[in-house]
Protein backbone atom coordinates (compact mmCIF):
# COMPACT_ATOMS: atom_id res chain seq x y z
CA UNK A 1 0.00 0.00 0.00
CA UNK A 2 1.42 3.50 -0.85
CA UNK A 3 2.13 5.75 2.04
CA UNK A 4 -0.34 8.15 2.94
CA UNK A 5 -0.09 10.96 5.01
CA UNK A 6 -2.41 10.43 7.89
CA UNK A 7 -4.73 13.28 9.54
CA UNK A 8 -6.01 13.14 13.21
CA UNK A 9 -8.93 15.43 12.21
CA UNK A 10 -10.10 16.29 15.71
CA UNK A 11 -7.26 16.42 18.92
CA UNK A 12 -6.80 18.83 21.55
CA UNK A 13 -5.18 20.39 24.10
CA UNK A 14 -5.87 21.20 27.31
CA UNK A 15 -5.53 24.82 28.16
CA UNK A 16 -2.70 25.59 31.40
CA UNK A 17 -1.85 29.40 32.71
CA UNK A 18 0.66 29.61 29.14
CA UNK A 19 -2.51 30.10 27.25
CA UNK A 20 -3.06 33.02 29.04
CA UNK A 21 0.46 34.72 28.80
CA UNK A 22 -0.13 36.50 25.47
CA UNK A 23 -2.81 39.00 27.40
CA UNK A 24 -2.23 42.80 27.27
CA UNK A 25 -1.25 44.12 30.78
CA UNK A 26 -4.58 46.13 30.62
CA UNK A 27 -6.44 42.03 29.84
CA UNK A 28 -4.93 40.39 33.24
CA UNK A 29 -8.13 40.83 34.73
CA UNK A 30 -9.87 38.56 32.48
CA UNK A 31 -6.97 35.83 33.35
CA UNK A 32 -9.45 32.40 33.95
CA UNK A 33 -8.85 31.05 37.15
CA UNK A 34 -9.84 27.47 37.66
CA UNK A 35 -12.60 27.02 40.00
CA UNK A 36 -13.20 23.10 41.90
CA UNK A 37 -16.24 22.17 43.45
CA UNK A 38 -17.72 19.24 44.34
CA UNK A 39 -20.63 20.77 43.52
CA UNK A 40 -20.84 20.56 39.21
CA UNK A 41 -22.42 23.53 38.83
CA UNK A 42 -19.83 25.43 40.93
CA UNK A 43 -16.82 24.22 38.94
CA UNK A 44 -15.18 25.80 36.23
CA UNK A 45 -13.69 29.08 35.45
CA UNK A 46 -13.94 32.13 37.27
CA UNK A 47 -13.12 35.23 34.88
CA UNK A 48 -13.39 39.05 36.23
CA UNK A 49 -14.65 37.68 39.41
CA UNK A 50 -17.84 35.68 37.04
CA UNK A 51 -17.99 31.97 37.38
CA UNK A 52 -18.32 30.03 33.85
CA UNK A 53 -19.18 26.50 34.91
CA UNK A 54 -17.38 23.81 32.64
CA UNK A 55 -16.68 20.12 32.88
CA UNK A 56 -12.97 20.01 34.06
CA UNK A 57 -10.68 17.96 32.52
CA UNK A 58 -7.49 18.55 34.56
CA UNK A 59 -7.06 14.71 34.61
CA UNK A 60 -3.59 12.80 36.32
CA UNK A 61 -2.18 10.15 34.15
CA UNK A 62 -2.97 7.59 36.29
CA UNK A 63 -6.25 8.90 36.67
CA UNK A 64 -6.27 8.62 32.84
CA UNK A 65 -5.00 5.03 32.98
CA UNK A 66 -8.02 3.66 35.39
CA UNK A 67 -10.63 5.65 32.93
CA UNK A 68 -9.25 3.81 30.32
CA UNK A 69 -9.04 0.44 31.78
CA UNK A 70 -13.19 1.12 32.79
CA UNK A 71 -13.75 2.12 29.65
CA UNK A 72 -12.82 -0.49 27.53
CA UNK A 73 -10.96 2.56 25.42
CA UNK A 74 -7.45 3.93 24.99
CA UNK A 75 -7.83 7.11 26.29
CA UNK A 76 -4.37 7.70 27.54
CA UNK A 77 -1.64 10.51 26.70
CA UNK A 78 1.32 12.09 28.52
CA UNK A 79 0.53 15.25 30.44
CA UNK A 80 2.81 16.99 29.27
CA UNK A 81 1.89 15.75 25.60
CA UNK A 82 -1.94 16.96 25.97
CA UNK A 83 -0.79 20.36 27.35
CA UNK A 84 1.59 20.80 24.54
CA UNK A 85 4.82 21.88 26.94
CA UNK A 86 6.74 18.82 25.68
CA UNK A 87 6.14 19.13 21.51
CA UNK A 88 8.78 16.49 20.53
CA UNK A 89 6.99 14.32 23.21
CA UNK A 90 3.22 14.78 21.62
CA UNK A 91 5.09 14.29 17.96
CA UNK A 92 6.93 11.34 19.26
CA UNK A 93 3.14 10.31 20.54
CA UNK A 94 1.93 10.50 17.13
CA UNK A 95 5.11 8.43 15.76
CA UNK A 96 3.90 5.43 17.68
CA UNK A 97 -0.13 6.00 16.93
CA UNK A 98 0.42 6.20 13.33
CA UNK A 99 -0.93 10.02 12.74
CA UNK A 100 1.39 12.44 10.26
CA UNK A 101 -0.88 15.60 11.60
CA UNK A 102 -3.09 16.58 13.88
CA UNK A 103 -5.51 19.11 13.78
CA UNK A 104 -6.29 20.99 17.21
CA UNK A 105 -9.56 22.33 18.88
CA UNK A 106 -9.86 23.43 22.94
CA UNK A 107 -10.90 22.03 25.29
CA UNK A 108 -12.21 25.42 27.52
CA UNK A 109 -14.22 27.32 24.78
CA UNK A 110 -16.75 24.09 24.14
CA UNK A 111 -19.01 25.78 26.83
CA UNK A 112 -19.23 29.45 27.20
CA UNK A 113 -16.52 31.35 28.74
CA UNK A 114 -17.86 34.09 29.39
CA UNK A 115 -20.73 37.18 27.87
CA UNK A 116 -18.33 39.74 28.03
CA UNK A 117 -17.35 41.14 24.58
CA UNK A 118 -13.53 42.32 26.13
CA UNK A 119 -12.79 39.85 27.70
CA UNK A 120 -13.91 37.04 25.22
CA UNK A 121 -11.98 39.04 22.47
CA UNK A 122 -8.67 39.16 25.15
CA UNK A 123 -8.95 35.71 25.27
CA UNK A 124 -9.27 34.36 22.31
CA UNK A 125 -6.44 36.30 21.25
CA UNK A 126 -4.33 35.14 23.24
CA UNK A 127 -5.08 31.35 22.88
CA UNK A 128 -4.74 32.16 18.83
CA UNK A 129 -0.97 33.69 19.56
CA UNK A 130 0.07 30.83 22.29
CA UNK A 131 -1.00 27.86 20.10
CA UNK A 132 -0.05 29.43 16.76
CA UNK A 133 4.01 29.83 18.53
CA UNK A 134 3.06 26.36 19.60
CA UNK A 135 2.44 24.84 16.47
CA UNK A 136 5.17 26.64 14.68
CA UNK A 137 7.66 24.07 15.92
CA UNK A 138 6.08 21.30 14.72
CA UNK A 139 7.44 21.03 11.40
CA UNK A 140 3.77 21.79 9.85
CA UNK A 141 2.26 18.23 11.75
CA UNK A 142 0.18 20.41 14.59
CA UNK A 143 -2.12 22.51 13.12
CA UNK A 144 -4.70 24.24 14.80
CA UNK A 145 -8.92 25.95 14.67
CA UNK A 146 -8.45 29.66 15.64
CA UNK A 147 -11.30 30.75 17.84
CA UNK A 148 -13.15 33.98 16.93
CA UNK A 149 -14.70 36.39 19.63
CA UNK A 150 -18.01 35.80 18.33
CA UNK A 151 -19.66 38.53 20.60
CA UNK A 152 -17.52 41.08 18.92
CA UNK A 153 -18.31 40.34 14.52
CA UNK A 154 -16.06 42.99 13.53
CA UNK A 155 -13.00 41.75 15.94
CA UNK A 156 -14.07 38.19 15.03
CA UNK A 157 -13.13 38.59 11.02
CA UNK A 158 -9.93 40.60 12.40
CA UNK A 159 -8.98 37.39 14.34
CA UNK A 160 -9.69 35.05 11.44
CA UNK A 161 -7.54 36.98 9.19
CA UNK A 162 -4.93 36.80 11.59
CA UNK A 163 -5.03 33.56 12.24
CA UNK A 164 -4.46 32.68 8.99
CA UNK A 165 -1.80 34.48 8.41
CA UNK A 166 -0.37 32.35 11.33
CA UNK A 167 -1.17 29.41 10.24
CA UNK A 168 -4.84 28.21 11.32
CA UNK A 169 -6.59 25.79 9.12
CA UNK A 170 -10.24 25.85 10.51
CA UNK A 171 -12.31 28.63 12.30
CA UNK A 172 -14.00 27.20 15.41
CA UNK A 173 -17.40 27.94 15.73
CA UNK A 174 -20.32 25.83 18.32
CA UNK A 175 -23.85 25.47 16.83
CA UNK A 176 -25.36 27.74 19.72
CA UNK A 177 -23.57 31.17 20.09
CA UNK A 178 -24.36 32.91 23.08
CA UNK A 179 -28.15 33.97 22.20
CA UNK A 180 -27.52 32.97 18.75
CA UNK A 181 -27.50 30.19 16.47
CA UNK A 182 -24.66 28.99 14.06
CA UNK A 183 -27.44 30.32 11.05
CA UNK A 184 -28.26 33.76 12.13
CA UNK A 185 -26.79 36.18 9.65
CA UNK A 186 -25.40 37.93 12.55
CA UNK A 187 -22.43 35.22 11.79
CA UNK A 188 -22.71 35.87 7.86
CA UNK A 189 -19.62 38.53 8.15
CA UNK A 190 -17.53 35.17 9.52
CA UNK A 191 -18.72 32.79 7.48
CA UNK A 192 -18.12 35.48 4.01
CA UNK A 193 -14.25 35.88 5.61
CA UNK A 194 -13.80 32.52 5.80
CA UNK A 195 -14.75 31.86 2.51
CA UNK A 196 -12.76 34.71 1.14
CA UNK A 197 -9.80 33.32 3.10
CA UNK A 198 -10.72 29.64 2.14
CA UNK A 199 -10.56 28.33 5.55
CA UNK A 200 -13.41 26.34 6.50
CA UNK A 201 -15.85 26.56 9.47
CA UNK A 202 -15.46 23.95 12.08
CA UNK A 203 -18.61 22.91 14.60
CA UNK A 204 -16.96 21.38 17.24
CA UNK A 205 -19.30 19.01 19.60
CA UNK A 206 -20.07 22.05 22.56
CA UNK A 207 -22.40 24.39 23.77
CA UNK A 208 -22.08 28.39 23.53
CA UNK A 209 -25.02 29.34 25.14
CA UNK A 210 -25.17 29.43 28.88
CA UNK A 211 -28.99 28.89 29.57
CA UNK A 212 -28.97 25.87 27.66
CA UNK A 213 -26.12 24.39 29.42
CA UNK A 214 -27.41 25.28 32.74
CA UNK A 215 -30.56 23.61 31.79
CA UNK A 216 -29.28 20.00 31.42
CA UNK A 217 -26.62 20.65 33.78
CA UNK A 218 -28.88 20.88 36.90
CA UNK A 219 -31.44 18.33 35.65
CA UNK A 220 -31.84 15.20 37.35
CA UNK A 221 -29.71 12.84 34.85
CA UNK A 222 -26.52 11.08 34.85
CA UNK A 223 -23.32 12.86 33.87
CA UNK A 224 -23.47 11.12 30.59
CA UNK A 225 -26.58 12.19 29.49
CA UNK A 226 -25.96 15.73 30.32
CA UNK A 227 -22.64 15.91 27.96
CA UNK A 228 -25.04 14.01 24.87
CA UNK A 229 -27.88 16.71 25.55
CA UNK A 230 -25.12 19.68 25.87
CA UNK A 231 -22.78 18.72 23.47
CA UNK A 232 -23.79 16.44 20.38
CA UNK A 233 -26.73 17.33 20.11
CA UNK A 234 -26.70 20.95 19.16
CA UNK A 235 -23.81 20.12 16.59
CA UNK A 236 -26.18 17.66 15.08
CA UNK A 237 -29.12 20.13 14.82
CA UNK A 238 -26.68 22.71 13.40
CA UNK A 239 -25.84 20.43 10.31
CA UNK A 240 -30.02 20.37 9.68
CA UNK A 241 -30.07 23.63 9.95
CA UNK A 242 -27.65 24.41 7.71
CA UNK A 243 -28.72 21.85 5.12
CA UNK A 244 -32.32 23.74 5.34
CA UNK A 245 -30.76 27.71 5.02
CA UNK A 246 -29.34 29.85 2.76
CA UNK A 247 -26.46 29.87 3.65
CA UNK A 248 -24.95 26.81 1.33
CA UNK A 249 -26.13 28.92 -1.17
CA UNK A 250 -24.84 32.15 -0.18
CA UNK A 251 -21.09 30.82 0.51
CA UNK A 252 -21.11 28.26 -2.08
CA UNK A 253 -17.28 27.40 -1.56
CA UNK A 254 -17.11 27.40 2.07
CA UNK A 255 -16.28 24.01 3.77
CA UNK A 256 -17.76 23.10 7.10
CA UNK A 257 -16.45 20.36 9.65
CA UNK A 258 -18.82 18.68 12.06
CA UNK A 259 -16.44 17.50 14.58
CA UNK A 260 -16.59 14.71 17.32
CA UNK A 261 -20.20 14.25 16.84
CA UNK A 262 -19.76 11.00 15.08
CA UNK A 263 -21.28 10.48 12.10
CA UNK A 264 -24.64 7.26 13.11
CA UNK A 265 -26.35 10.58 12.59
CA UNK A 266 -26.01 11.29 9.01
CA UNK A 267 -28.74 9.01 7.64
CA UNK A 268 -31.20 10.49 10.11
CA UNK A 269 -30.46 14.13 9.16
CA UNK A 270 -30.43 12.77 5.55
CA UNK A 271 -34.11 11.52 5.84
CA UNK A 272 -35.39 14.59 7.79
CA UNK A 273 -34.11 17.29 5.50
CA UNK A 274 -34.98 15.23 2.41
CA UNK A 275 -38.89 15.04 3.72
CA UNK A 276 -39.08 18.53 4.59
CA UNK A 277 -37.87 19.93 1.05
CA UNK A 278 -39.34 17.21 -1.06
CA UNK A 279 -42.79 18.11 1.42
CA UNK A 280 -42.81 21.90 -0.48
CA UNK A 281 -42.13 20.30 -3.66
CA UNK A 282 -38.09 20.12 -3.55
CA UNK A 283 -35.65 17.89 -4.75
CA UNK A 284 -32.52 16.42 -2.74
CA UNK A 285 -29.20 15.53 -4.53
CA UNK A 286 -28.29 11.92 -3.47
CA UNK A 287 -24.56 13.50 -2.40
CA UNK A 288 -26.83 16.22 0.22
CA UNK A 289 -23.30 16.72 2.30
CA UNK A 290 -20.85 16.48 -0.83
CA UNK A 291 -22.54 19.18 -2.06
CA UNK A 292 -22.96 21.45 0.46
CA UNK A 293 -19.21 20.78 1.07
CA UNK A 294 -19.48 19.29 4.46
CA UNK A 295 -17.45 16.83 6.47
CA UNK A 296 -18.24 14.85 9.89
CA UNK A 297 -15.53 12.67 11.77
CA UNK A 298 -16.96 9.20 12.49
CA UNK A 299 -16.32 6.76 15.49
CA UNK A 300 -15.29 3.19 15.37
CA UNK A 301 -18.02 2.30 16.64
CA UNK A 302 -20.39 3.95 13.56
CA UNK A 303 -21.99 1.28 10.87
CA UNK A 304 -19.91 2.67 8.72
CA UNK A 305 -20.92 0.75 5.24
CA UNK A 306 -24.47 2.16 6.54
CA UNK A 307 -23.22 5.81 6.77
CA UNK A 308 -21.39 6.12 3.54
CA UNK A 309 -24.84 5.54 1.26
CA UNK A 310 -25.88 8.45 2.50
CA UNK A 311 -22.86 10.35 3.57
CA UNK A 312 -20.99 9.98 0.21
CA UNK A 313 -17.35 8.86 0.14
CA UNK A 314 -15.97 12.45 -0.08
CA UNK A 315 -17.45 13.54 3.41
CA UNK A 316 -16.18 11.46 6.40
CA UNK A 317 -13.14 12.35 8.15
CA UNK A 318 -11.78 10.40 11.43
CA UNK A 319 -10.39 12.29 14.53
CA UNK A 320 -9.19 10.34 18.10
CA UNK A 321 -10.10 13.15 20.55
CA UNK A 322 -6.78 13.07 21.68
CA UNK A 323 -5.91 14.80 25.05
CA UNK A 324 -9.62 13.84 26.14
CA UNK A 325 -11.38 11.18 28.02
CA UNK A 326 -15.18 11.43 26.50
CA UNK A 327 -17.38 8.88 24.97
CA UNK A 328 -15.20 9.95 21.57
CA UNK A 329 -11.89 9.27 22.65
CA UNK A 330 -10.26 6.77 21.53
CA UNK A 331 -6.29 7.92 21.12
CA UNK A 332 -5.89 4.11 18.53
CA UNK A 333 -8.95 5.02 16.59
CA UNK A 334 -6.74 5.69 13.82
CA UNK A 335 -4.75 1.85 13.44
CA UNK A 336 -7.64 0.47 14.75
CA UNK A 337 -9.45 2.05 11.60
CA UNK A 338 -6.71 1.01 9.14
CA UNK A 339 -7.54 -2.53 10.34
CA UNK A 340 -11.32 -2.46 10.25
CA UNK A 341 -12.70 -5.15 7.05
CA UNK A 342 -15.56 -3.45 6.08
CA UNK A 343 -14.30 -0.98 4.03
CA UNK A 344 -12.28 -1.25 0.92
CA UNK A 345 -8.98 1.04 0.27
CA UNK A 346 -10.10 3.79 -1.42
CA UNK A 347 -12.88 4.59 1.26
CA UNK A 348 -10.15 4.14 4.12
CA UNK A 349 -7.39 6.32 1.99
CA UNK A 350 -10.31 9.18 2.02
CA UNK A 351 -11.12 8.98 5.54
CA UNK A 352 -7.79 8.73 6.45
CA UNK A 353 -6.26 11.48 3.94
CA UNK A 354 -7.99 12.93 1.35
CA UNK A 355 -11.31 14.10 3.38
CA UNK A 356 -9.19 15.95 5.50
CA UNK A 357 -6.77 17.54 3.49
CA UNK A 358 -8.88 18.96 1.34
CA UNK A 359 -11.37 19.95 4.66
CA UNK A 360 -8.57 21.74 6.13
CA UNK A 361 -6.70 22.57 3.12
CA UNK A 362 -3.90 20.70 3.87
Amino acid sequence: MNKIDVIDADAHVIETEDTWSYLEPAEKKYFPILTENNNESQQGWTINGILAPALIRRFKDQEIKKMSAVAGRNMITPQAAREMKDIKLRLKHMNELGIDKQVIFPTMWLQSLTSDPDAEAALSRSYNSWLRDICSVSNGRLRWACIPSTLLIDEAVIQIRQAKKDGAVAVFMRAFEGNRIMTDPYFYPIYQEAQNLNIPVCVHIGNGNRANCDLFRESPITIGAKGFAVTRVPAVIGCMWLLLSEIPKNFPQLRWGFIESASQWMPWVYNEVARRIESVGGTVSEDLFGDSNIYATCQNDDDLSWVLKYSGSKSLIIGTDYGHTDPSTQIDAISIFRNREDLDQYNKNNILSNNPKRLYGI
